[in-house]
């Protein structure tokens, strides 16, 4: 489970993938195919995947615990198919690398998130 914290120091990639609305169940399955491969490489710490409700976009929230970590799995022959996998059905991609610099939680859900 992703845990959203500036403390954490996690390198965060958010994916943006774009689709015609018949494609998102493709990239969709793509992107958990390709998640079950990279979850096994060092570093990894979580992937959230989302479906936009218009069906035009899936994005992908995952943590790594450094940029290094990433790097290597980006490389890594194993990947490259599930790469090549999404491209072939959009080359509208946007990887966007940031950091979590603050979290603003309700006192109720952070309530239920202790509870």
């Amino acid at each position: 489970m992703a845990v959203i914290t500036p403390e954490n120091g996690y390198y965060t990639l958010v994916n943006v993938f774009t689709v015609a609305p018949e494609d998102q169940e493709r990239i969709y399955g793509e992107v958990l195919d390709a998640t079950d491969v990279i979850q096994e490489f060092p570093g990894f710490v979580s992937a959230n995947v989302h479906k936009s409700y218009d069906g035009t976009r899936v994005i992908n929230y995952a943590q790594w615990h450094s940029k290094e970590e990433f790097d290597a799995m980006r490389c890594h022959p194993d990947v490259q198919d599930h790469f090549k996998a999404c491209r072939a059905i959009t080359d509208d991609i946007t990887p966007i690398f940031c950091e979590v610099v603050h979290v603003h939680r309700s006192p109720s859900a952070e309530a239920e998130r202790v509870a």
